[in-house]
């Protein structure tokens, strides 16, 4: 009997979660498509995510393939082109269309992994500056401002000079010059909501330090989080582009988009496609992932829903 009544005790509670969740998705998306931009670059990323899952099955040739007999052919739609290459080919015979369906899983591999460790990192470092306070939060502050005193480019060529040029090297040198950005967000979060009631109070229900940064505060200061993971996506594919164009990144003859501009800069004057259709794959991606930030902006900043 005593279950029986536990049961039916519970169940409105979790009824009640449930509906909560759907009220807050619910709200979440009104704000988020009021801007429609960021309604169109979460449509765009998502075609980007379906073409890098599927490359294997779309790309209609190899990337790697190359056809000696069609060398710098224009795209089909252009007088002396050919309808077995779409978009053209590249300085080698490599089709141009395959190779930028596959450079879709380089540039989605690069973003998440690069938000992820510089996310993870940047919350751990921002936690402990912003909890502890004292010699610990100065000591780690002047070093992110060493960071951030240079442009991140530059330091990026530093740290994969250093490391030796690679893709995987390049992702971290990436990763270290956007991670000050999340620990002084974190930071600021963590000292906003260190102060209030609920903190207080766990901390007198005997909470010890850990439970009270990763649980008690850390959920509550995960909206500007979110909105900056999603720009430094776009700007950790731009950077690794930028490292793949200078040599220093993604090496030839991966079909990664900087690779493929560096590779085809000599011919931009005699075959313009082999540096344009990478270069709009580059403009495009970064567009719809910094859109779809905007809308995340205007979805989780509670003083813009106020407005």
């Amino acid at each position: 009997m005593a279950d029986t009544i536990t049961d039916i005790d519970n169940s409105p509670q979790v009824l009640s979660s449930a509906a909560l969740r759907r009220q807050m998705l619910k709200e979440f998306w009104f704000y988020f498509s009021e801007n429609r931009g960021a309604v169109i670059g979460l449509f765009v990323f998502v075609a980007l995510v379906f073409v890098a899952v599927f490359a294997s099955v779309i790309a209609p040739h190899s990337p790697f393939q190359q056809y000696r007999d069609a060398i710098l052919v224009p795209p089909a739609w252009i007088e002396g082109g050919n309808t077995t290459f779409l978009l053209g080919t590249d300085p080698v015979g490599r089709d141009i269309l395959s190779r930028l369906i596959y450079g879709a899983q380089y540039s989605l591999f690069i973003g998440v992994f690069v938000t992820t460790l510089s996310l993870v990192g940047g919350i751990l470092v921002g936690l402990i500056a912003g909890y502890y306070r004292g010699w610990i939060d100065t000591v780690i502050m002047r070093l992110m401002d060493i960071i951030l005193a240079f442009p991140s480019l530059l330091l990026a060529l530093v740290l994969v000079a250093i490391l030796g040029p690679s893709l995987t090297n390049g992702m971290i040198a990436i990763a270290i010059t956007l991670q000050p950005h999340f620990v002084r967000l974190t930071r600021a979060a963590v000292m906003a909501e260190k102060s209030r009631d609920y903190v207080t109070a766990s901390r007198l229900a005997g909470a010890g330090p850990f439970r009270l940064m990763f649980r008690t505060i850390l959920p509550n200061c995960m909206a500007p989080l979110i909105v900056q993971a999603t720009l430094s996506f776009s700007n950790a594919i731009l950077d690794a582009a930028a490292l793949g164009f200078l040599g220093m990144g993604a090496q030839p003859p991966a079909p990664e988009w900087g690779t493929m501009l560096a590779e085809a800069r000599e011919f931009i004057l005699r075959a313009w496609w082999v540096v344009t259709f990478p270069g709009l794959a580059i403009l495009i991606t970064v567009l719809a992932i910094n859109l779809m930030g905007d809308g995340l902006r205007d979805a989780l900043d509670p003083k813009l829903k106020r407005s």
